[in-house]
């Protein structure tokens, strides 16, 4: 099984960015943790951030046949990008999308998601555990419903 993780914008920033909302771990303790526990899931995974929303689109475009799944962290463009939403649903492969933060208990702007919709699941406010649990649940997802594909 060969999983995606995919991080948006600013999510670069983890650990010094405003860390009283997103901790004070860094983006490369959250890919490590994600690799670890789709290692310990005898999973493979990927990861791929970046603050342009094409660049995402595009990788999410090239995934289909390649990958199993994905977990996003849309990041902002959670609020604003139809055109990742549209990406996520054509590849046609099952994706959780995660939140460090819980969007809910955010400003309003925060509390509406375009991909979710498309997402089997929406994991927030956990933090870097919330991570671990977006593969647990994705592997979980794929293997009950006979989803795994990617060689």
């Amino acid at each position: 099984m060969k999983l995606l993780l995919l991080n948006g914008p600013n999510l670069r920033l983890l650990g010094t960015r405003e860390p009283e909302i997103y901790g004070r771990f860094t983006l490369a303790d959250a890919e490590a943790l994600a690799c670890e526990t789709a290692e310990r899931l005898g999973a493979e995974m990927d990861c791929f951030q970046s603050d342009i929303e094409g660049e995402l689109v595009s990788v999410i475009g090239a995934a289909r046949g390649e990958y199993d799944g994905i977990v996003i962290n849309p990041a902002a463009y959670t609020h604003t990008s139809v055109a990742l939403r549209d990406a996520i649903a054509a590849s046609e492969l099952p994706a959780v999308e995660l939140h460090i933060s819980n969007t809910h208990r955010r400003e309003e702007f925060r509390r509406v998601s375009f991909t979710a919709p498309v997402c089997v699941a929406q994991i927030q406010g956990f933090g870097l555990k919330g991570y671990e649990l977006a593969v647990e649940g994705l592997v979980d997802f794929i293997r009950a419903n006979g989803k795994e594909a990617a060689k």
